[in-house]
């Protein structure tokens, strides 16, 4: 979590302990059918409250007039903070779409991926095979096959004039087993087939390279207005200067680390042959 994050849901934390007023926390969690844990951890900041949570909480406050402020405070929270759970209740597809706006008004997107190969490079079989296998995780809506056209469609972005996808990957991401052996195999002549557009710049830091920083968790930077960083349980959105300055700093000391054009594709290659499909 950010410390913006955190200071703002112990802002809202503190708000909600100025509305409980007198009446104690015993008596408060009693009154709203929950356990004083739960009070206790949405005043402390130590819990992220919900929408339903903060109404139930200013009506039994009395104050059902504080709910429009209240929820105005958890959808901020939640503008940064978009906990898969949530986004995923009406599955991958709509995810998938609204990323999409963010790359088609962005011109120079830059990104981090230790892990697997990117999305906007993934085949369709590969990318079915991780929507599959995010989904048994979060147990959401099984829309597979539309997501996987989503992200399809949006690959068209690549073959634009006009725009620069700046795409820094670790080797490791290139051995991860997300995918039968044959799938693999194709999706790292993909990754070789884009080597040479005028579009990307594809970059690939070695394994025993000598990094400045470690490989952590991926992210995207949609020009210097906002970056996406994935995790298990949510994305974090940030637009405001500090964090996206940071993420730019972070991308250009892992890029130092990274090869490119023949040596790239030889490296690609290389794992391309120990499939033996």
């Amino acid at each position: 979590m950010t410390t913006d994050f955190q200071q703002s849901r112990a802002g809202l934390g503190a708000r909600l302990r100025e509305l409980r007023g007198p009446v104690s926390g015993r008596e408060f969690a009693a009154r709203l059918g929950w356990t004083q844990s739960k009070v206790s951890k949405l005043e402390t900041g130590r819990q992220t409250a919900t929408v339903a949570d903060v109404r139930a909480w200013a009506a039994a406050a009395g104050q059902p007039e504080a709910a429009g402020e209240l929820e105005a405070r958890v959808q901020g929270l939640e503008s940064r903070t978009r906990s898969w759970r949530r986004q995923l209740t009406a599955g991958h597809r709509p995810v998938q779409d609204t990323l999409t706006v963010e790359y088609e008004r962005s011109s120079h997107l830059r990104a981090w991926e230790g892990a697997l190969v990117v999305g906007m490079l993934q085949t369709a079989d590969y990318a079915r095979a991780v929507f599959t296998r995010y989904s048994e995780l979060h147990q959401s809506v099984r829309d597979t096959d539309d997501a996987v056209r989503a992200r399809l469609r949006r690959q068209a972005l690549l073959y634009e004039p006009g725009r620069v996808f700046d795409i820094v990957m670790w080797e490791a991401a290139l051995y991860a087993a997300v995918c039968p052996p044959a799938v693999l195999a194709g999706q790292l002549d993909r990754l070789a087939s884009v080597i040479g557009l005028d579009t990307v710049r594809l970059g690939i830091v070695p394994l025993g390279a000598p990094v400045a920083l470690p490989p952590a968790g991926g992210f995207w930077m949609y020009d210097d207005r906002l970056v996406i960083v994935e995790d298990w349980h949510a994305e974090l959105w940030l637009d405001d200067a500090d964090s996206t300055a940071l993420y730019g700093r972070v991308w250009a000391r892992l890029q130092k680390a990274a090869v490119y054009g023949t040596s790239a594709h030889r490296i690609i290659a290389r794992a391309r042959a120990g499939l033996g499909t």
